[in-house]
Protein backbone atom coordinates (compact mmCIF):
# COMPACT_ATOMS: atom_id res chain seq x y z
CA UNK A 1 0.00 0.00 0.00
CA UNK A 2 1.26 3.03 -1.19
CA UNK A 3 0.76 6.82 0.62
CA UNK A 4 1.25 10.23 -0.27
CA UNK A 5 4.56 10.88 -0.78
CA UNK A 6 6.14 7.41 -0.61
CA UNK A 7 9.19 6.89 -2.46
CA UNK A 8 8.80 4.79 -5.62
CA UNK A 9 12.27 2.75 -6.51
CA UNK A 10 12.96 1.35 -9.57
CA UNK A 11 16.10 -1.37 -10.48
CA UNK A 12 18.11 0.20 -12.89
CA UNK A 13 21.65 -2.20 -11.79
CA UNK A 14 22.69 -5.57 -11.96
CA UNK A 15 26.22 -6.11 -11.26
CA UNK A 16 27.60 -9.96 -12.38
CA UNK A 17 31.14 -10.72 -12.61
CA UNK A 18 32.95 -12.59 -15.12
CA UNK A 19 36.14 -13.65 -15.34
CA UNK A 20 36.69 -13.30 -18.35
CA UNK A 21 34.52 -10.76 -20.62
CA UNK A 22 35.61 -11.93 -24.02
CA UNK A 23 34.10 -15.28 -22.88
CA UNK A 24 30.86 -13.62 -21.58
CA UNK A 25 30.20 -11.48 -24.08
CA UNK A 26 28.75 -14.19 -26.99
CA UNK A 27 26.93 -15.96 -24.06
CA UNK A 28 24.71 -12.72 -23.16
CA UNK A 29 24.82 -10.47 -26.15
CA UNK A 30 24.26 -14.09 -28.60
CA UNK A 31 22.50 -16.46 -26.73
CA UNK A 32 20.69 -14.66 -24.14
CA UNK A 33 20.04 -11.98 -27.10
CA UNK A 34 20.77 -8.76 -24.47
CA UNK A 35 22.10 -5.59 -26.34
CA UNK A 36 25.62 -4.56 -25.65
CA UNK A 37 25.04 -0.87 -24.78
CA UNK A 38 28.52 -0.09 -23.06
CA UNK A 39 32.21 -1.21 -23.15
CA UNK A 40 34.82 0.23 -20.94
CA UNK A 41 38.31 -0.67 -20.44
CA UNK A 42 40.57 0.38 -17.51
CA UNK A 43 44.52 -0.56 -17.33
CA UNK A 44 43.65 -4.49 -17.18
CA UNK A 45 40.20 -4.30 -16.81
CA UNK A 46 37.08 -4.24 -19.10
CA UNK A 47 33.26 -3.75 -17.99
CA UNK A 48 30.85 -4.75 -20.05
CA UNK A 49 27.08 -3.30 -19.90
CA UNK A 50 24.32 -4.90 -21.32
CA UNK A 51 20.65 -4.53 -21.47
CA UNK A 52 17.24 -6.44 -21.95
CA UNK A 53 15.42 -5.66 -25.15
CA UNK A 54 12.20 -5.88 -23.79
CA UNK A 55 13.88 -3.79 -20.46
CA UNK A 56 16.16 -1.39 -21.95
CA UNK A 57 16.10 0.85 -18.69
CA UNK A 58 18.04 -2.34 -16.82
CA UNK A 59 21.63 -2.65 -17.00
CA UNK A 60 23.68 -5.93 -16.33
CA UNK A 61 27.27 -4.93 -15.71
CA UNK A 62 29.63 -7.64 -15.86
CA UNK A 63 33.52 -6.41 -14.23
CA UNK A 64 36.12 -9.05 -13.85
CA UNK A 65 36.91 -10.11 -9.96
CA UNK A 66 39.97 -7.52 -9.77
CA UNK A 67 38.14 -4.66 -11.82
CA UNK A 68 38.03 -1.53 -9.34
CA UNK A 69 38.57 -3.87 -5.91
CA UNK A 70 41.69 -4.45 -3.95
CA UNK A 71 43.89 -7.22 -4.67
CA UNK A 72 42.59 -9.06 -1.56
CA UNK A 73 38.96 -8.42 -2.30
CA UNK A 74 39.58 -9.15 -6.30
CA UNK A 75 41.15 -12.87 -5.15
CA UNK A 76 38.38 -13.73 -2.95
CA UNK A 77 35.94 -13.25 -5.09
CA UNK A 78 38.04 -15.10 -7.95
CA UNK A 79 37.87 -17.92 -5.35
CA UNK A 80 33.96 -17.59 -4.97
CA UNK A 81 33.54 -17.26 -8.94
CA UNK A 82 35.68 -20.22 -9.38
CA UNK A 83 33.46 -22.50 -6.74
CA UNK A 84 30.06 -21.40 -8.59
CA UNK A 85 29.08 -19.89 -5.63
CA UNK A 86 28.74 -16.32 -6.84
CA UNK A 87 25.08 -16.41 -7.32
CA UNK A 88 23.79 -15.23 -10.98
CA UNK A 89 20.81 -13.93 -12.40
CA UNK A 90 17.24 -15.35 -13.19
CA UNK A 91 15.09 -14.42 -16.79
CA UNK A 92 12.41 -14.96 -18.48
CA UNK A 93 11.80 -16.08 -21.92
CA UNK A 94 8.46 -16.47 -24.06
CA UNK A 95 9.49 -19.49 -25.62
CA UNK A 96 11.07 -21.56 -23.10
CA UNK A 97 12.12 -24.09 -25.31
CA UNK A 98 13.65 -22.35 -28.09
CA UNK A 99 15.87 -20.67 -25.46
CA UNK A 100 16.88 -23.82 -23.89
CA UNK A 101 17.99 -25.58 -27.31
CA UNK A 102 20.06 -22.86 -28.62
CA UNK A 103 21.86 -22.77 -25.07
CA UNK A 104 22.28 -26.36 -25.24
CA UNK A 105 23.22 -26.55 -29.08
CA UNK A 106 26.14 -23.70 -28.09
CA UNK A 107 27.38 -25.95 -26.06
CA UNK A 108 26.59 -23.90 -22.58
CA UNK A 109 26.93 -26.02 -19.43
CA UNK A 110 23.52 -27.45 -18.97
CA UNK A 111 22.41 -27.67 -15.09
CA UNK A 112 18.98 -28.45 -15.65
CA UNK A 113 16.64 -29.33 -18.37
CA UNK A 114 13.56 -27.33 -18.59
CA UNK A 115 11.54 -28.78 -15.65
CA UNK A 116 8.02 -27.97 -13.87
CA UNK A 117 8.91 -26.66 -10.30
CA UNK A 118 7.29 -27.66 -7.43
CA UNK A 119 6.46 -23.50 -7.15
CA UNK A 120 4.89 -23.23 -9.84
CA UNK A 121 7.37 -22.21 -12.74
CA UNK A 122 8.65 -24.00 -15.63
CA UNK A 123 12.79 -23.05 -15.89
CA UNK A 124 15.43 -24.05 -16.67
CA UNK A 125 19.35 -23.61 -15.30
CA UNK A 126 22.75 -23.20 -17.17
CA UNK A 127 26.03 -21.91 -15.96
CA UNK A 128 28.25 -19.00 -17.77
CA UNK A 129 31.06 -19.38 -18.76
CA UNK A 130 32.26 -18.10 -15.87
CA UNK A 131 30.37 -20.27 -13.71
CA UNK A 132 27.13 -17.96 -13.00
CA UNK A 133 24.13 -19.83 -12.23
CA UNK A 134 21.46 -18.32 -14.99
CA UNK A 135 17.70 -19.41 -14.32
CA UNK A 136 15.99 -19.02 -17.69
CA UNK A 137 11.61 -19.36 -16.91
CA UNK A 138 8.94 -19.90 -19.03
CA UNK A 139 7.44 -16.19 -18.96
Amino acid sequence: MTHSGAMTLKLTTVHLIVDDPDKALPFYRDLLGLKLIGDVSHEAFRWLTLSPPAQPDIQIVLSQPHAGRTKEDGDAIARLLAKGTLGGALFSSPNLTETFEKLRASGADVVQEPTNQPWGVRDCAVRDPAGNFIRISQG
